[in-house]
């Protein structure tokens, strides 16, 4: 996996709001069936926040998992973390998981490696388990500055190339389309852009940052309304 550490994607944001967290989780549960006996791996979880909701939801007598490359103070404390990469997690792994997530992290990835995790990650599913793979929507509506805007295409161009390379592998595979309301103020957005929140982002310089803002103070509203749009990918265990 490449050597990217996202911090804040899920810190004080409508990424790890209430709404937009049972918004989420409905979506899964209306794809996969889950119980309390379900077990659930998050890899990239960030804070599990997404989990530790879930797990509260199904009242899950096993905790999920969730792997990430950052072990984040103010983690959710629903579900057992490991400061892991995900390649060196499936190396040791026993368990049988009745899904697995990963959400918006398979792009940080290099194809060689997708199809390493794809292998591991479908040795590692029950019997009725499923992969939900989310990236972004092709037709994104995410505020952007010209930069920014530039990095995301490039970014949604892996993103093709990484749903080409599943459906050759998985012809099975099934496509869902996950979207939610954002409301967001202009000036938290921009702390948001200032703190990196999206991978397209990292490698911006402050003064790169700085231009995005001025051109995200002149281009939009006081309130920003736009549509995180997601598309899933569910591979089934065959």
């Amino acid at each position: 996996m490449e050597s990217v550490v996202i911090k804040n994607w899920d810190k004080n944001n409508w990424l790890s709001s209430k709404n937009y967290i049972l918004s989420f989780i409905n979506f899964l549960i209306k794809f996969k069936k889950l119980d309390v006996n379900s077990k659930i791996l998050d890899i990239g979880c960030g804070r599990g926040k997404i989990i530790g909701v879930l797990s509260s939801k199904l009242r899950l007598k096993n905790k999920p998992i969730g792997i990430d490359l950052i072990n984040h103070r103010d983690k959710d404390k629903r579900f057992y973390f490991k400061k892991i990469d995900a390649l060196s997690f499936f190396s040791s792994n026993k368990n049988k998981f009745d899904l697995i997530l990963i959400k918006q992290t398979i792009h940080l990835f290099g194809m060689s490696e997708i199809k390493i995790l794809l292998d591991k990650m479908t040795k590692s599913l029950s019997s009725s388990g499923k992969i939900f793979i989310f990236t972004l929507d092709p037709n994104t509506e995410i505020p952007n500055f010209n930069l920014m805007k530039r990095k995301l295409l490039k970014s949604l161009e892996k993103d093709k190339k990484i749903l080409k390379f599943l459906t050759k592998i998985f012809p099975n595979r099934v496509l869902k389309h996950f979207s939610y309301r954002v409301e967001v103020s202009k000036k938290k957005y921009i702390k948001m852009i200032m703190n990196r929140y999206i991978s397209t982002l990292l490698s911006f310089s402050n003064k790169q940052i700085s231009t995005g803002v001025n051109e995200i103070n002149f281009k939009y509203n006081e309130i920003i309304k736009f549509n995180d749009k997601l598309v899933c990918i569910i591979i089934k265990n065959n």
